[in-house]
């Protein structure tokens, strides 16, 4: 694939999306933002890609926003500096919008520190799977912002609400053991082989039906605002559909035939 600041490679059906300015510790620019968005739509799009594994080349994960683009900011004429950060963050938003309903099991293969906007991209996938050296801190305190990249949204909903609250107030970081025990991180890995096992992790959860997995994390993903009434309507919208796929048909039929070579026996 034909892009700079990341890497996107398929195997076996396994979308690979590697963050690659590894001199910034793969610090998101608004370029890099643009190839991640545009990479996260080719592999929504493509019903061949089972499943995404995210991460970074070189030393760290994502080291969050460029600093180089937040000094460009500051220096715009004042009267243009709140619509630009408006605009910006509509392109940030899509970018983890477009993470967090893809309509495929992802997992983040963290593979060193993951500050600010990383540790927020991280939390857009579904599993986070991390090696020795990696760590979370939602530094946005330090820098007098907020977590603008679903860090309000996401960390609530894996750590608790006071527990996410301590740690977007104090910015502190939080090492590998930390992470693992309140849940942020789900699967540990050596750092060897952590990519391996997030893509060997990535292929098994996604070797059900296409169908039932897209349409079970679109209900899911929405469990938490969504009354048990409105989450049985979606349910049985989703289960109409799939009644149709040629997933559950041919799964169906195997079943049955299997079943009936069993009485002859």
């Amino acid at each position: 694939m034909n892009f700079e600041l990341i890497e996107l490679s398929v195997n076996d059906g396994i979308a690979t999306l590697c963050l690659n300015r590894p001199e910034k510790r793969n610090a998101m620019s608004d370029a890099m933002r643009s190839e991640f968005i545009e990479a996260l739509e080719m592999v929504a799009a493509d019903k061949s890609i089972r499943a995404l594994v995210l991460t970074g080349n070189g030393k760290g994960f994502c080291a969050g926003g460029d600093i180089s683009g937040m000094e460009k900011r500051m220096q715009a004429p004042t009267g243009e500096i709140a619509f630009n950060g408006w605009h910006r963050q509509q392109r940030v938003h899509h970018a983890v919008s477009l993470l967090h309903t893809m309509p495929k099991p992802t997992i983040a293969a963290v593979n060193g520190p993951a500050s600010g906007l990383g540790a927020d991209t991280a939390l857009a996938c579904d599993f986070i799977m991390a090696a020795e050296g990696a760590s979370f801190t939602w530094s946005y305190i330090n820098r007098g912002i907020i977590p603008d990249g679903g860090g309000m949204y996401f960390l609530p909903r894996r750590v608790g609400l006071v527990k996410a609250k301590e740690l977007i107030f104090s910015g502190r970081k939080v090492d590998l053991d930390e992470a693992l025990q309140i849940g942020i991180v789900d699967k540990l890995a050596q750092a060897e082989s952590l990519l391996a096992d997030a893509q060997a992790w990535a292929a098994e959860l996604s070797k059900g039906s296409s169908t039932a997995l897209a349409l079970g994390k679109t209900i899911l993903n929405q469990t938490f605002e969504t009354t048990a009434a409105q989450v049985f309507a979606q349910g049985s919208q989703a289960q109409g559909i799939c009644y149709t796929s040629t997933e559950h048909r041919e799964s169906v039929l195997a079943f049955l035939e299997k079943a009936a070579a069993a009485k002859k026996k």
